[in-house]
């Protein structure tokens, strides 16, 4: 087998689904070419994903960071920051940029973001979901790096992002359009999953011996921003 960055045992980062660890690395003829893949056992959602080796940095795949790394995420939580614009598809997509760099520190950012903008007004279904992604994958990722309990982490992320007696740290926001109502993000999340509904169905083509065991298989030429 020949060298690859991850090894069996190790807790990884994939920005897309959340704190995995590699199970096992193993060789799989993928269009009449052999390939090298991780498997990968996500806990927060349950799944096995397979990746190949070679796609794994570009998906964003990486090692969890140092403690040091992780404390400066979270105390970032209490930082001042740009004012929020209010056209919700510019916000979105920019915090899903961020998502897919998939950093700790893009990651608090996401979270910082869009509790704040919670504060103004009730996120749109969406974000929510963004948000409560972001905020999983920060909790498991320092919970893990400072060798704390995850419920702990929870509470410190919440007073980091609220200290007690404080205010939103929002000074002021970019008012360009409305925030869209739930109905239009209804229709929006709808087409979302059919689009990857498509997808998973097109990978099962690829490859369908792996759907029957709930794991999904990221294969080459698959596009893997779903979450």
């Amino acid at each position: 087998m020949s060298e690859t960055k991850f090894q069996i045992d190790q807790k990884i980062v994939y920005p897309s689904q959340g704190v995995g660890k590699i199970t096992e690395i193993f060789e799989k003829i993928f269009r009449g070419t052999p390939m090298m893949y991780y498997k990968i056992y996500i806990e927060a959602s349950d799944m096995i994903v397979m990746v190949p080796v070679e796609k794994a940095e570009e998906l964003g795949i990486r090692s969890i960071v140092s403690s040091e790394e992780a404390e400066k995420a979270l105390n970032s939580l209490s930082d001042d920051f740009e004012p929020i614009t209010s056209d919700w598809k510019l916000r979105y997509q920019m915090n899903l940029d961020l998502l897919k760099k998939g950093t700790i520190a893009d990651i608090a950012a996401i979270v910082r973001c869009l509790y704040n903008r919670s504060k103004v007004k009730e996120l749109p279904i969406l974000e929510r979901k963004l948000y409560d992604q972001a905020k999983k994958l920060l909790e498991d990722e320092i919970s893990i790096a400072m060798g704390i309990d995850v419920k702990e982490i929870e509470s410190q992320i919440h007073t980091k992002l609220e200290p007690p007696g404080s205010t939103p740290k929002v000074k002021h926001i970019i008012d360009e359009f409305d925030d869209e109502d739930d109905d239009l993000m209804n229709d929006v999340s709808d087409s979302s999953g059919k689009e990857n509904k498509d997808r998973d169905d097109d990978d099962e083509e690829d490859d369908s011996d792996s759907s029957d065991n709930n794991e999904a298989d990221d294969d080459f030429d698959g596009d893997d921003d779903d979450f």
